[in-house]
């Protein structure tokens, strides 16, 4: 089997995301695994190269689907000036950039050209500077890919989480709890375990909105007007899903391995124990899409940048799994190919 083609993003110039994905790529077990193709301006790659002391043999990739290891493959998506290039400052210069390159990177995977993507970390606010109005890259992603689904999940070693609302203020969290919602997550998440990681029938924990999952309608009535009609109706349709639980409860009797994974109402609930439980070894994954895509579950780090001190295992294990489900993804193809 040929090795995955992954695209990889810049991220924000001026965060870490440049030099975890440049220190992740000359590790020989990455380099087995995949072939990767850098994707954004050649001048940023450049100076990071030589922030860390290596010479950096660019080659540029014209979407040979043949391409060798040697060397290291790159697609121009946008010019940044050297001297734009300022580590731990905001700039929409820096924001433009990223954009640019998930734009890149999507359609190379959209059109076929590479087998998914793994994207840098950036900064939200300087991409809005830039006039990019989606509220993080996941929302991005799914609008250059037009797909009505889309679900933010988080990977560690031992437990996914998969979100029902993502980027939103907590103030309108609740008006986003609808039955439907929750069951349009939910069976994203569940589509996500079997044909990413190959689980024929995957067990699915929900959870609550509400302190003690609304205390039978005492403390909200959320769990009993849409999550609990959502759970009936996806159990209907033979997915196995368990709750509504309390999170607090919940996380707190966590045992891995009874679960494949756990849909959360927000942001927060779901993300606070899985990052306290991780280290540094959490993955974003955006589940839904006709296209693969991996992320660090960290930011740009503004303070580390250009000091090369960043640590990059979150960046080389969101490279792991993007190999890993496409792997996985051509395998689920060919099963459902058969006759």
């Amino acid at each position: 089997m040929k090795p995955p083609l992954i695209a990889m993003t810049v991220g924000d110039c001026n965060g870490i995301g440049p030099e975890v994905l440049l220190r992740s790529i000359v590790q020989p077990r990455i380099r087995a695994l995949c072939i990767p193709v850098l994707v954004g301006p050649a001048s940023v790659f450049e100076y990071y190269g030589r922030m860390l002391g290596r010479r950096l043999p660019l080659r540029e990739w014209k979407g040979d689907q043949n391409a060798a290891r040697q060397g290291i493959w790159f697609v121009e998506s946008s010019d940044v000036p050297a001297g734009a290039i300022r580590p731990g400052h905001l700039s929409h210069v820096a924001g433009a950039a990223a954009a640019a390159a998930i734009t890149s990177a999507a359609q190379l995977a959209l059109g076929g050209f590479v087998d998914a993507i793994v994207t840098a970390p950036v900064s939200k606010q300087a991409m809005h500077l830039s006039g990019i109005k989606a509220p993080g890259q996941t929302e991005m992603l799914q609008g250059l890919a037009g797909s009505e689904e889309a679900a933010m999940m988080l990977v560690a070693p031992h437990l996914r989480v998969g979100l029902v609302t993502i980027h939103e203020p907590l103030s309108r969290v609740p008006s986003l709890i609808t039955a439907r919602h929750v069951m349009k997550q939910t069976r994203i998440v569940h589509t996500a375990l079997v044909q990413d990681w190959g689980i024929r029938r995957p067990r699915i924990a929900v959870l609550g909105l509400n302190p003690h999952a609304g205390e039978g309608g005492d403390i909200g009535t959320e769990e009993q007007r849409h999550i609990l009609p959502a759970l009936e109706g996806l159990r209907k349709d033979g997915l196995l899903v368990d709750g509504p639980f309390p999170a607090d409860g919940f996380f707190a009797r966590y045992t891995p391995g009874v679960y494949d994974a756990v849909v959360a109402m927000y942001h927060d609930q779901g993300l606070i124990p899985l990052k306290m439980s991780s280290g540094n070894h959490a993955v974003n994954v955006t589940a839904g899409l006709p296209l693969v895509r991996t992320s660090p579950d960290h930011g740009t780090a503004f303070p580390l940048a250009g000091r090369g001190i960043a640590d990059a295992s979150s960046m080389q294990e969101a490279i792991r799994l993007a190999v890993t489900i496409a792997l996985n993804r051509r395998r689920h193809a060919r099963r459902s190919a058969r006759p």
